[in-house]
């Protein structure tokens, strides 16, 4: 199961509802068929199908519980979309010495994607960015050492 409050924007919650209702009314049913057919087919020892399509339904299973988890502690980001300082669901734009600038928004673990441009607010940049100003270098000791960067704008 999943534990804590899951911070969500307006987005990433309609994902995860639209998800869970694809996992029930579709997928469930697929899988049951499957699951069907598999046995119907008898022996059960020694039939793969039965074996793929049981792996099948405790993963499809698993994951409606794993989104309702998600939603029952969910808290979702409202925002005017004008922030004085980064936080969760605030889009940050940062610039390292040398490279080009790089825009972030920020989100809860549940929506984190860093290839998509989501960071986590659990992540070492997002708790670095947490609280900072436009203009502020901020430290941030990440896997590969120590880095800094600028904030060049909070959107």
């Amino acid at each position: 199961m999943v534990d804590g409050t899951h911070f969500l924007t307006p987005e990433g919650r309609k994902k995860l509802e639209e998800e869970l209702e694809y996992l029930r009314a579709v997928r469930r049913t697929e899988v049951a068929e499957s699951l069907k057919s598999a046995i119907d087919e008898g022996d059960l020892s020694e039939n793969a199908g039965y074996e793929e399509a049981k792996r099948e339904q405790a993963f499809v299973e698993g994951r409606i519980r794993s989104i309702e988890a998600i939603l029952g502690n969910a808290q979702v980001l409202e925002s005017d979309g004008e922030y004085e300082v980064a936080a969760l669901g605030a889009t940050v734009t940062i610039l390292e010495d040398g490279g080009e600038p790089e825009e972030y928004q920020i989100v809860g673990r549940t929506e984190a994607d860093p290839l998509q441009g989501r960071i986590s607010n659990e992540s070492p940049l997002g708790k670095a960015l947490i609280g900072k100003r436009v203009g502020d270098v901020v430290k941030v000791n990440t896997p590969g050492g120590a880095i800094q960067v600028k904030i060049v704008a909070i959107a």
